[in-house]
């Protein structure tokens, strides 16, 4: 069996590769993707990270095609979500209970989501039902939204700014609001753009309580006019010079969860570790692998408490890549979340 997927690299450069699928040994499972998400991650490899082509697509929503002769935890037919990392079960850190700390992870060993068959091995693959494949293929970065609520411990009512406004902040202020948080605002650059404007108003559609533009509004001004002490979290999906917004914004003894990077160079900031010590701020940085709470996801996309229909608004076939992936680099249209068929 062959496979055809979408390795890019910088300028904007794709090339499709063809592999050869060969049998499964006995943990392996053959899949074929049905949906695959579009990252920033697969953005970046695009627009100024690797100068060597990379693999696109790690949202992955599959069917399960043929399995291995020792696999009895999913069969032919299955739905399956597809991990890009998975913890071993094994390591030191996974015996004393901390998965999401786990130093020997499974990954998916460069093989792209953006493609048509894949073979994993049978640990990395979340079976659901009822959702759709458009739908479900948005686990994984709901997931790291989810784990991103789970470690700020919101308090019940409490209040959470969430900088950025793309995807994973969106549902990271949706989780919010599940967790208990009493009051969100979220932060969306530039809203007179086709792109701002369609994010910031999706935000007010979906219940979010303000939406601040740092290019026309002081974010710390706008918070406290209803926060004068600052807000009990705040989570960053956006580049790391947003964490300053952050310290600015954020109460006596607050957490500030992190998850948001920058791969042209704006990576490093400066803070002021005497103003985190006098204010006992917690900075708590978060990174999405391995693969944890993809069941607790599945969950709330199917009870409609993360409303896929309303974040996903864009969808294309294999052969529509290159336009597509072009037109999400430049940001120059009004695009939530993108996810490619790779069947169509």
């Amino acid at each position: 069996m062959k496979s055809r997927g979408y390795f890019g690299k910088k300028g904007n450069t794709l090339e499709i590769r063809e592999t050869e699928i060969t049998s499964p040994g006995c943990n392996e499972v053959i899949v074929k993707v049905h949906a695959c998400g579009v990252c920033g991650t697969d953005l970046n490899f695009l627009k100024q990270w690797n100068d060597e082509p990379m693999p696109l697509g790690h949202e992955i929503a599959a069917e399960v095609i043929e399995v291995g002769s020792a696999v009895t935890s999913v069969s032919p037919g299955n739905r399956v979500i597809v991990e890009d990392c998975t913890m071993c079960g094994i390591c030191i850190n996974c015996r004393r209970g901390r998965s999401d700390l786990c130093i020997n992870m499974h990954s998916i060993e460069g093989r792209p989501g953006m493609g048509t068959y894949m073979k994993v091995t049978h640990n990395s693959l979340v079976p659901f039902t009822d959702l759709s494949y458009t739908h479900a293929c948005i686990t994984e970065p709901l997931a790291v939204s989810l784990n991103a609520v789970l470690q700020s411990d919101i308090p019940m009512q409490g209040s959470v700014a969430v900088l950025g406004c793309g995807p994973l902040g969106l549902m990271a202020a949706l989780t919010a609001k599940i967790r208990g948080a009493g009051f969100v605002a979220v932060t969306e650059i530039d809203t007179s753009s086709p792109l701002g404007s369609y994010r910031a108003e999706l935000a007010r559609e979906l219940g979010i309580d303000l939406v601040i533009d740092p290019s026309v509004q002081d974010v710390e001004e706008e918070i406290k006019k209803l926060f004068s002490a600052g807000v009990d979290r705040v989570i960053v999906s956006s580049p790391p010079e947003s964490i300053y917004d952050a310290l600015k914004i954020i109460g006596y003894g607050g957490i500030i969860t992190f998850f948001g990077l920058h791969f042209g160079g704006r990576n490093t900031i400066s803070i002021d570790i005497n103003d985190l010590v006098f204010r006992k701020i917690t900075l708590s940085p978060f990174f999405a692998e391995p693969g944890v709470n993809y069941s607790l996801s599945l969950e709330l996309l199917k009870k409609g408490l993360i409303p896929a229909d309303r974040i996903i608004n864009r969808t294309f076939g294999f052969n529509e890549a290159r336009q597509v992936l072009g037109e999400l680099t430049k940001g120059s249209e009004p695009v939530m979340k993108a996810v490619m068929h790779p069947h169509e």
